[in-house]
């Protein structure tokens, strides 16, 4: 496995980490100019093995909201099992310093059980206004970082 990760930072990145969150979350797709201004106030990033797309990762600052930063690595399914979740995980929480959450689809079993196994304990599900896919919030347990 040789995972490259790399900064949303041109037009082909841009559309690559849009790619893989679409496939990833098709309730919450977004459209190329939404990920563009997403990527002016989170870390866009996405990971590759060798040339061959993989993954994406958002890392999101604390908000009004929160005083959590938010950590969101997916793998798209050809490529799940193999480690670069993993890496693709540990690289995001390396950019963090405070408490961590995220936020996975309800439906998103797989990365449900991931988060749980990486120490994250599940604060509520809820549905976005207009919204019909639930979404569950995790918050990293401080003792699991």
């Amino acid at each position: 496995m040789t995972l490259r990760i790399v900064r949303v930072d041109d037009e082909a990145t841009l559309l690559d980490w849009r790619r893989v969150h679409n496939e990833i979350v098709p309730p919450a797709a977004l459209s190329v100019e939404e990920v563009r201004e997403r990527s002016t106030r989170n870390i866009l990033e996405v990971a590759y093995d060798g040339d061959v797309l993989v993954g994406c990762s958002t890392v999101r600052p604390p908000s009004a909201e929160t005083a959590a930063e938010t950590v969101i690595a997916r793998v798209l399914p050809p490529y799940r099992r193999r480690g670069f979740g993993e890496t693709l995980y540990q690289h995001c929480l390396a950019q963090t310093g405070g408490p961590v959450e995220t936020h996975i689809l309800a439906s998103n079993v797989e990365g449900i059980r991931f988060a749980e196994h990486h120490g994250f304990v599940e604060v509520e599900t809820y549905v976005l206004p207009g919204e019909t896919e639930s979404w569950v919030l995790l918050r990293l347990d401080s003792a699991s970082r």
